[in-house]
């Protein structure tokens, strides 16, 4: 993909996560905040929810800018499937704020128990593999 295709996917997967962000903390927003009238604080539990997945969707622009900079070879390639790895947890980590401010498990309620449980670990293994094969192919260009 070229630079600006990337930056355009990159702003809309991060403008959709951050409007869902403030959709699930509008929806669940009640039951964080404290009971004394008139106080507004929030537990570091619903903030660092917040704040997960915009920081997480910017690691995986960076990550996909990064790659396409290197203009493929082994570098650009390792890179590129660090990138993978990074967006598959990204859609991890969606899927778990979504299942902590409204209690559905959408792999569950697709695929029912069993089939959601093996999904969801495929996807782990799918995020830690595509990292690990990514950093050692940099691994092995930097040492050649």
């Amino acid at each position: 993909m070229k630079t600006k295709q990337i930056i355009t996917l990159a702003a809309l997967v991060l403008f959709f996560s951050l409007h869902s962000l403030v959709t699930f903390a509008q929806a669940d927003m009640h039951n964080h905040l404290s009971a004394a009238p008139g106080t507004m604080q929030l537990s570091a539990n619903f903030l660092f929810s917040l704040m997960e997945l915009p920081f997480l969707f910017i690691a995986v622009i960076f990550a996909f800018l990064t790659a396409s900079a290197l203009n493929g070879g082994k570098f650009g390639k390792g890179m590129y499937m660090v990138a993978w790895g990074f967006l598959v947890m990204a859609v991890g980590h969606l899927h778990m704020q979504i299942e902590h401010f409204y209690g559905v498990n959408i792999f569950k309620s697709l695929l029912g128990d069993t089939a959601g449980s093996i999904a969801w670990f495929l996807a782990l293994v799918m995020t830690w593999g595509l990292s690990s094969l990514g950093f050692y192919s940099i691994y092995k260009a930097s040492k050649a």
